[in-house]
């Protein structure tokens, strides 16, 4: 029995096209041709086609399988790159599935960084850019700090910060310094290696460094930024008189500080 195109296509489960496709990369052999100028297609030409259609499934290229097919030891190493490739596909489907779950859990933007779907109402579109920055600066444990350091800002001063106008007093803008500089500075003490981050990087220091420095110019306001610089400052200057207050008091002798005992 002979089949036309369209017939093969149908038992095999494919289409026409397809059937010209593998044609053309020399993977099925055309048949001859009728006096009615009509291709036939033969039983080992639907064999044919259902292991090459059996092959695709699977996943394997159409440019490899006539490698698969040899057999051997050359088609086990095939078949295991293969598995590999399929895994790691498996891998970030699950992943993106997660992260589209805690999208429509938190009603987060569907383009936030992920793992901040839970502080995404939180940050402002400077924020989120940073963010996305950052997750190609530094590892997934900078990140996590990063993250909690969000939840733990009080949200009314973030939101100062964000609405302060371009023409703000000197006032306005060393009093929200000063109400930034406590929890900049109890960030700097939960999380070291923001002095140091060497050790968290994906990037060399260089270009990490570079990259900041660009990205903050860009996407805060020069007022914002003088605020940052101010905050920044009164936190270190709190850290350093924390600290000398803690030499200070470790250096007392025993029993100077406080009543004797009974």
């Amino acid at each position: 029995m002979a089949w036309s195109t369209r017939e093969l296509a149908l038992l095999a489960g494919t289409t026409v096209n397809t059937i010209r496709h593998y044609h053309r990369l020399g993977l099925l052999d055309v048949p001859d041709r009728e006096d009615n100028g009509y291709k036939q297609y033969s039983v080992s030409h639907l064999v044919r086609l259902l292991r090459i259609r059996r092959l695709a499934d699977l996943g394997v290229p159409l440019a490899q399988i006539g490698a698969v097919e040899a057999g051997g030891e050359p088609t086990l190493a095939a078949l295991r790159d293969l598995d590999a490739d399929l895994a790691a596909s498996i891998d970030r489907l699950q992943k993106a599935r997660a992260d589209i779950a805690a999208i429509l859990r938190e009603r987060a933007p569907a383009d936030v960084p992920a793992g901040f779907e839970s502080v995404a109402m939180r940050l402002s579109q400077s924020d989120t850019s940073m963010i996305h920055i950052y997750s190609q600066l530094y590892d997934q444990a900078a990140l996590d700090d990063v993250r909690e350091m969000v939840e733990q800002y009080p949200a009314d001063v973030e939101r100062e910060f964000e609405e302060l106008p371009e023409d703000a007093d000197e006032a306005t803008r060393e009093n929200l310094a000063e109400r930034l500089a406590p929890d900049l500075a109890q960030s700097l003490r939960d999380y070291p290696w923001l002095k140091d981050p060497v050790a968290r990087l994906k990037k060399s220091p260089l270009a990490t460094a570079e990259t900041f420095v660009e990205a903050v110019v860009e996407l805060y306001r020069p007022a914002q930024l003088q605020v940052l610089y101010r905050a920044s400052m009164i936190a270190h200057r709190m850290l350093e008189a924390a600290d000398a207050a803690g030499d200070e008091a470790a250096s007392e002798p025993s029993g100077a500080a406080g009543a004797p005992s009974a």
